[in-house]
């Protein structure tokens, strides 16, 4: 039997496969630099945003599913200042930053109102918090008119479990719209890599038509699925590795190398990686795609009827 043959036949033996342990550990060592490194991340949860403001809504309770330090949920608080805000996330040093945040923004909001007002006005509470995988929500069902995911995907091995969860969370005619990175993420460090070993150096991504198609086997219906690609640009390959070594964007699969990679290999991953070096700087490409989904009126009861709505007739 080969490898891939017993691949095929235990998926728990892919290289590829995620560690869970290892990505909720390394974004808990991650907690306390990843705000002054997530630039990429600030900027597509603002594009995130932006197309979010295209769409009619305006939802009574909120879920943040991979809400890391709390940057959207101030987001989300000031764009619905009425609703109710959950934010989850793996990493509980990650929610402790994001306690934190909105802490200190509700206490200025508080002195500015208190001045402007007098003490009797106040600011709206603090979102709640949740430590949990997104794959198992401890979330009632229905809870939810909005579920917004911004760059958490990636670090889901089975992201179909993850929108079968969404869509038990979300009410009849909530939304769910997410980002997550594609298949081109990181290309010229894979190509780097590629010429030195056979190991896996960087994570895998997943196509967005698989997501879409994901979305609907899962039950959501009229999923909307875009991507471009987004470059940063380094000094020098040090500079990328602390950046990514900062937001927790390690290499977290099974098959990973497990010691140090050698001075020679590391050095002919460094030569071949200048090779895509232009106008003095190395950049680092992002494939980012957007995906939102609604979920539509169930079709079939829970005892397995099929669900027939009439509508009346128009007047003529």
């Amino acid at each position: 039997m080969t490898a891939d043959d017993r691949q095929r036949r235990d998926p728990l033996r892919d290289p590829l496969r995620l560690d869970p342990k290892s990505v909720r550990r390394t974004f808990e060592r991650a907690a306390a630099t990843y705000d002054s490194a997530a630039v990429l991340q600030r900027e597509i949860g603002q594009r995130m945003a932006d197309r979010l403001a295209l769409v009619k809504l305006q939802p009574a309770a909120i879920l943040d599913a991979g809400c890391g330090t709390g940057d959207a949920l101030a987001e989300l608080r000031t764009r619905f200042p009425a609703a109710f805000i959950v934010g989850l996330d793996l990493a509980h040093a990650m929610l402790v930053a994001a306690r934190r945040r909105a802490t200190a923004g509700l206490t200025s909001e508080r002195s500015l109102l208190a001045r402007l007002f007098g003490s009797r006005a106040h600011a709206s509470d603090e979102p709640a918090l949740v430590c949990a995988d997104a794959c198992r929500l401890p979330l009632a069902g229905g809870s939810f008119d909005l579920i917004w995911s911004n760059l958490t995907l990636q670090w889901i091995n089975e992201p179909a479990t993850a929108f079968a969860e969404f869509h038990r969370a979300l009410r009849v005619g909530g939304l769910l719209t997410f980002t997550t990175f594609g298949p081109d993420t990181l290309g010229e460090l894979r190509t780097a890599f590629a010429g030195v070993d056979r190991a896996t150096h960087v994570n895998r991504f997943i196509d967005m038509h698989d997501l879409g198609d994901m979305l609907v086997n899962t039950g959501f219906a009229e999923p909307v699925m875009d991507m471009e690609k987004l470059t940063l640009t380094y000094a020098d390959a040090t500079s990328l590795m602390r950046d990514l070594k900062a937001i927790g964007a390690h290499n977290a699969t099974m098959g990973r190398p497990r010691g140090l990679t050698g001075r020679a290999r590391w050095r002919r991953m460094l030569d071949a990686l200048e090779a895509f070096r232009r106008e003095g700087r190395l950049p680092a490409t992002f494939e980012v795609v957007y995906g939102h989904a609604w979920k539509p009126e169930p079709r079939v009861a829970a005892d397995g009827r099929a669900i027939v709505r009439f509508a009346p007739r128009a007047a003529r």
